[in-house]
């Protein structure tokens, strides 16, 4: 009995810990890691979200950008950072789903050292080329590269990344030499694009959507199963006879895995709000984004479906880095 007493007067003081630690946090600024430099898309999403939790926190979500290795680098910051709910990461699909299976070695396990608080967004992906390259339509650009093999090169936002991987995928389904150039983020990738240096870029819609409007890139066709609402003229990968060059990105929050799990909660609801919010859902629908607030649950058996997409990918095409 007296074991027993021991073990309930134990367990209520965790709980009563728990609850206190819950009331405290925060009680100063967070930081929100966004794995990618300034001006890409998953910086774009970051800043709307940590504006979104500032308000429900009534803390300031203070983002910071740590590039590199296709948002690993970033997202390794957070891993190893301390548990207590004061650094956070803006993870993108590449960092948990795909660079565990297409780089050699990754410095972090998705799936044992970061806890999984909420999917974020959810974005369309669109094959886009220089305005010089004499091709309007997916097909003279396969036509060209087959007639030209080897002096397309395609950029990306870092090597083994969902950017890179879409690439991959369409030289193995249309049969074309393309040449892989990788950048630390989409925004270099985007400016060497503008500038020619690379003429071709499976990348995030909102990177892109300014310049395709100006003219000064082609859009081609989205890796969606469904055409973009902000590119309704431009065709699907399906609609073109590609219906593999799947490539939707995603971004999704997520802490350090020892986190208290009172901590967690709190961050998931001021996560959620945000993103269930009128004013967020129009911001990331005016870059493309798709508001997508889930449970930790939900947010495990999508990785885990993710996880098992990519990696079956990157073992029939063969990379590894």
């Amino acid at each position: 009995m007296r074991l027993l007493a021991r073990l309930l007067i134990g367990a209520a003081a965790a709980l009563a810990s728990g609850a206190a630690l819950a009331q405290a946090y925060p009680s100063k600024p967070i930081r929100l890691i966004v794995p990618f430099p300034p001006g890409g898309p998953s910086d774009l999403f970051g800043r709307a979200l940590a504006q979104g939790m500032s308000a429900n926190l009534h803390q300031p979500v203070v983002v910071e950008n740590k590039g590199g290795v296709g948002g690993v680098l970033g997202v390794d910051f957070v891993a190893k950072a301390a548990p207590d709910g004061y650094t956070l990461a803006l993870n993108n699909a590449s960092s948990v789903a795909i660079s565990p299976y297409s780089l050699a070695t990754i410095p972090y396990d998705p799936n044992k050292d970061l806890a999984l608080i909420t999917t974020v967004v959810r974005v369309p992906e669109v094959l886009v080329v220089n305005s010089a390259v004499p091709a309007n339509t997916l097909a003279e650009l396969v036509a060209y590269a087959k007639a030209n093999p080897g002096k397309i090169n395609f950029g990306s936002a870092g090597s083994g990344g969902i950017t890179h991987l879409a690439g991959e995928l369409l030289k193995v389904e249309a049969g074309i030499d393309l040449v892989h150039v990788p950048y630390k983020g989409a925004a270099p990738a985007v400016a060497d694009l503008l500038g020619g240096q690379v003429q071709m870029g499976i990348l995030d819609v909102p990177v892109v959507l300014p310049h395709i409007k100006s003219g000064k890139l082609k859009a081609l066709a989205v890796t969606s199963a469904k055409r973009a609402p902000s590119l309704p003229d431009v065709p699907t990968m399906a609609e073109l006879n590609y219906p593999k060059v799947m490539s939707d990105n995603w971004y999704g929050l997520t802490a350090p895995a020892a986190t208290p799990p009172a901590i967690l909660k709190r961050i998931h609801a001021a996560a959620i709000a945000a993103l269930n919010s009128p004013e967020l859902i129009e911001q990331f629908a005016k870059v493309s984004g798709i508001a997508a607030p889930s449970t930790p649950e939900a947010y495990a058996a999508f990785l885990a479906a993710e996880q098992g997409k990519w990696g079956a990918i990157v073992k029939a095409i063969g990379f590894k880095e």
